[in-house]
This record gives structure tokens, C-alpha cells and sequence, in this order.
């Protein structure tokens, strides 16, 4: 996410006695980035993983800061208290929420009159390069591509906006952001970076044998054809959401 953070930080608009909400923190860079802004204030990182919490907590306490925690919580469902946030952020963490009436019906709940939403959204499927493409390349015709929404649930600005009023929020802008995805230094690097994602691994888990290996196969060239001095860099496509309780 390299080059989409910078965007990201810039629309939070963090002051230094803030207190802040990252959903779906993973291992908590940006959860961390903003407790080095709110120095008086304090910021709090949840997510599902057990182990991307832990994570979030080893490098924070490496990092020698006192003003952030994290804590293994649904935020669909988390009691947390009442109008006690000035900001709750997310980086891609909201769109894979069971009930998404419910969970953002809870988060404008916790922010103050006046707080603020800010997350990144994925885009639809299609203006993705990172999805569509790269997981018809390892299909390569053998069955149609996921249907679910998963990662794109929040891709359609009518019905977002429609959620978000309906939770509590107002205000509600979007921004689009073309930026590409950093997958790694090297196509190996790349290759190891993206069997950690859900849709590749359930397409591969289509295939077995030699099969298996030529759709991995078709996978490694797809990233080599992505391959630059940077890096391999997929182009991709989201929103940035703000709005205001």
C-alpha cells in the first residue's frame, strides 16, 4: 500500500489530542503512524487476527509508543464507549462485515458529534488489475472467476452512501484514488506475497496435480509481466471515504 498511504494519511486529518479508531488494523502501520501524530490523544487498532494483533503490539512497543493499543475485537459488535472518538479510520479493513448496517450503525455510535469516517474502499472488480485479471490468469478459463463481493462489498458510491447515512453519518465524499499496489522487489517476492491473499489461493485450490502447476505456473508470468525497477506494480482503483457524524 505504499503508494496509496500517503493519500490515506494526508485525508485523516489527525491532531495531536485526538483520540482515534483503526478498523481492521492488520499488524498496525497505520494505526501506529497515527499515534505518532495524536501525541496527546490516544489510538486504538482492532482487529479479528490474533496474530496481526500480536504483531501490531511487538512493533509498537519496538517502536517505544505509549499512546496505542490494540485488541482483538469485532467492530460490528465491540462495546466500545459511547461518542468517545473524534476519528475512525480504516484502510480497507470495513468491507467484509457480516451485517454492514449494523457494524457502521455501532462505529458512528462511538464517534463524537462531529467526528469523522475516514476509510479506503476497493473499487469494483473489473478496475482492479490486481484481482480480475491476475485471478483470470490462473483460471484461464477453467470455471468462472469469484462472485462474492468480499474485497468490492462497498465499490458502489450510491448504495455506500445510502449505508453510512442509514448508520448515522452524514457529510458522506468520495475521492477516487488510482494508485498502484506494491506486491514486492521481485517476482519471487511477489509470487510468496500473493498466495497470502483469499481469492488467488481459492482459485488455485480449483486445480490439482500438473494442473496445479501450470496455473501457478500462469501465475508467476503474470507478475513477471507486472515486473519493473520498482518493483511488481499492479494498477488498482479505489475510493476514499470521508464523512462526519
Amino acid at each position: 500500500m505504499r503508494h496509496l498511504d500517503p493519500l490515506f494519511r494526508a485525508a485523516l486529518g489527525i491532531r495531536k489530542g485526538d483520540r482515534v479508531l483503526d478498523v481492521g488494523c492488520g499488524s498496525g502501520r497505520p494505526t501506529r503512524d497515527a499515534a505518532r501524530i495524536a501525541t496527546d490523544g490516544f489510538v486504538i487498532g482492532v482487529d479479528l487476527s490474533r496474530t496481526r494483533i500480536e504483531q501490531a503490539r511487538e512493533l509498537a512497543d519496538l517502536e517505544g509508543l505509549r499512546n496505542v493499543a490494540f485488541d482483538v475485537a469485532d467492530a460490528q459488535a465491540h462495546p466500545f464507549p459511547d461518542a468517545d472518538f473524534d476519528v475512525v479510520m480504516s484502510r480497507f479493513g470495513t468491507m467484509f462485515f457480516a451485517e454492514p448496517v449494523v457494524a457502521f450503525t455501532n462505529l458512528a455510535r462511538a464517534t463524537r458529534p462531529g467526528g469523522r469516517l475516514v476509510m479506503t474502499v476497493w473499487r469494483e472488480r473489473a478496475a482492479n488489475e490486481w484481482s480480475g485479471p491476475l485471478i483470470d490468469a490462473i483460471l484461464s478459463g477453467a470455471g468462472p472467476a469469484p462472485s462474492d463481493d468480499g474485497p468490492f462489498s462497498l465499490a458502489d458510491r450510491v448504495s455506500t452512501r445510502s449505508l453510512l447515512e442509514s448508520a448515522g453519518f452524514g457529510d458522506v465524499e468520495f475521492s477516487e484514488l488510482s494508485r498502484p499496489v506494491w506486491y514486492g522487489a521481485d517476482v519471487d517476492a511477489a509470487f510468496d506475497a500473493v498466495l497470502q491473499l483469499r481469492d488467488p489461493r481459492r482459485a488455485l485450490g480449483r486445480f490439482a496435480g500438473a494442473d496445479l502447476e501450470r496455473a501457478r505456473e500462469r501465475l508467476r508470468a503474470q507478475l513477471a509481466a507486472h515486473a519493473t525497477p520498482e518493483g511488481v506494480i499492479f494498477d488498482a482503483r479505489a475510493w476514499l471515504v470521508v464523512a462526519r457524524r
